[in-house]
């Protein structure tokens, strides 16, 4: 069987995000990329709860608020899923890179991909020790919700790569 085929059949994506969108724009571009990969995936997108994070509230607290809403997205990471968390410090990858990844994920056997984006302080340890893979887009810092975005178009990208289509370089 052709792996486009496998591909298609097989393969669910969850976006797991802490806090909710409110941008009009990201939102219409969330709706635009969620519309392309629905003919290459079925796409998810949970949203859990995020915390205050006063400014200087000290490290201490901040370890809390990222314990907070790791306990909120380990509810729904899912035993049989390949989990990649995206992190300042993870691995870079060129998007032909990172489409290989997705194949060879899906080659093992895999069928179900799950992303998770946390707060504005992070991940806890709690979720990153839980990644099969850690991913970073930049070791520049994007706002949360742009970086869901960026990865959704991204993860179309590999589609594309993925089944020998056409895609802008």
């Amino acid at each position: 069987m052709p792996l486009s085929v496998v591909l298609v059949r097989r393969m669910n994506i969850d976006l797991l995000c802490v806090g909710k969108l409110k941008e009009k724009y990201l939102l219409e571009a969330i709706k635009e990329y969620s519309k392309r990969l629905s003919r290459y995936c079925k796409l998810n997108i949970i949203e859990v709860a995020d915390e205050k994070t006063p400014e200087d509230q000290g490290e201490l607290l901040n370890e809390k608020v990222k314990k907070l809403e790791g306990e909120r997205i380990l509810k729904y990471i899912k035993d049989n899923s390949f989990l990649i968390t995206l992190e300042i410090d993870g691995s870079q990858l060129e998007s032909t890179e990172f489409a290989g990844r997705i194949k060879d994920i899906c080659i093992r056997g895999y069928s179900h991909i799950q992303f998770v984006i946390g707060g504005s302080l992070g991940l806890s340890e709690e979720v990153t020790g839980k990644a099969d893979m850690h991913l970073s887009f930049s070791k520049m810092t994007f706002p949360h919700q742009l970086m869901r975005v960026i990865l959704l178009e991204q993860i179309y990208r590999c589609f594309r790569i993925n089944y020998s289509e056409p895609y802008h370089k």
